[in-house]
């Protein structure tokens, strides 16, 4: 067993290490559209190592594309972007397909063990339409996550006709999330989060959940080497409409991934990386079976998710009103608004939460100690623009400017 942990330690540092080398150049940027990745999957419909099929069409026409490649007993299904806003792990499968189709020798081996023993099937942008306006929803406005019982969406009804057709042994679920939870009450950001999915409202653990959990166990164990402290584990409440949740049902062991937030990678892209090493090592665990090495408590010992992060904390920073003084931590959160600027985009801000906030992280963090709001400033109205002064001595410090903090001005 210790020699099987090694081996999994080696082939994911490698992985990781090697990774420039397999990034799909043409995708930098996490806001992208179908029309960017087609031409990147028609490649591989002329190599004779993939098989490229239409699965179905979205609500607007676009083709959900599925490629192929293998020869192993077990099915794979791995799915992207059922959320058109969630891009982290879409980035990562062309990685993927890279890796597979590059011819290096110091990987050989591994690539052959996966191939050899698996079948994959990869479906990169499930909701094309989403992705096409950077939106959650399909062009329904229907979330398709809460569609696999009433299957309004074309979207869903392709996810579910192919968990029909193929019979996966295993699925994956890949998703981002809120890049402001932690990992526990750790303060560390979740960077990567799993789930094994619940199929009942009992929460019960059969041998297909079972197999869910042993396989997020082993994949935190090598992302620990990374972003230790930094993978979170979702809330396995029963969710009845949820795909996941009745995928497990159906029979297939279903990992739900989520990319989080890292400090200083607002683009995603060493998230991309992350997903790629513990993509591939998963793949290469269902492969050797080395993941029925895991026990449950493995994975009930991943933290859970908890929302414990903003995106700057001014610390201690001191206010006076009505001729009172006292001293508060500031929450501010930058959210992205679809539709405006150059980029698709204009970033809004918000004063969140004020008062004590040691118990919270801030992805940035700025010292108030000596500072002051200035009083034109006050009140600062929380879920407002985060737009105010900082004095020192009654003097102008620094600004905020819509959630960012603008050079000192003595």
């Amino acid at each position: 067993m210790e020699q099987e942990a090694a081996a999994v330690v080696n082939d994911s540092v490698r992985l990781y290490e090697a990774f420039e080398s397999f990034r799909e150049p043409v995708l930098t940027r996490r806001r992208f559209r179908q029309e960017q990745i087609l031409p990147l999957i028609e490649r591989r419909r002329r190599d004779s190592g993939w098989e490229v099929t239409t699965a179905g069409y979205s609500f607007e026409g676009r083709p959900v594309q599925m490629l192929k490649t293998g020869k192993g007993r077990a099915k794979i299904l791995l799915w992207s972007q059922m959320h058109g806003d969630e891009p982290t792990a879409t980035m990562a499968l062309f990685d993927i397909f890279n890796f597979f189709d590059r011819d290096d020798p110091g990987f050989a081996a591994f690539k052959h063990r996966i191939l050899s023993e698996v079948t994959l099937y990869f479906v990169p942008m499930l909701n094309p339409d989403g992705a096409e306006r950077y939106q959650r929803q399909t062009a329904q406005m229907i979330d398709m996550n809460r569609d696999a019982l009433a299957l309004q969406t074309p979207e869903g009804r392709i996810l579910k006709g192919l968990i029909e057709d193929l019979k996966p042994e295993f699925g994956f679920n890949l998703h981002d999330q809120n890049p402001r939870y932690t990992a526990g009450k750790s303060g560390k950001l979740a960077t990567i989060s799993f789930l094994a999915t619940s199929y009942d409202e009992a929460l019960s653990v059969n041998d297909v959940r079972l197999r869910s959990m042993q396989l997020i166990a082993a994949m935190n164990e090598v992302l620990q080497q990374f972003i230790p402290g930094q993978v979170g584990r979702f809330s396995d409440e029963h969710e009845p409409r949820a795909f996941g949740d009745n995928i497990q049902k159906w029979g297939t062991t279903l990992v739900l991934v989520e990319s989080g937030g890292y400090a200083g990678d607002p683009e995603k892209q060493y998230v991309r990386r992350l997903n790629f090493v513990a993509l591939l090592t998963g793949l290469a665990a269902i492969a050797d079976r080395t993941y029925a090495r895991k026990q449950i408590g493995d994975y009930e010992a991943i933290p859970q998710n908890e929302r414990n992060a903003y995106d700057l904390i001014i610390r201690g920073v001191g206010i006076e009103m009505a001729g009172k003084t006292f001293f508060v931590d500031i929450g501010i959160d930058r959210v992205e608004k679809n539709g405006h600027g150059d980029d698709g985009f204009k970033v809004e801000s918000s004063v969140e939460e004020m008062g004590d906030l040691r118990t919270k992280s801030g992805i940035e963090e700025y010292c108030g100690n000596g500072l002051w709001v200035d009083p034109a400033s006050l009140p600062l109205a929380l879920g407002e623009r985060a737009d105010f002064l900082l004095m020192r001595d009654g003097k102008p410090h620094a600004t905020v400017e819509n959630g960012v903090v603008i050079a000192s001005r003595i």
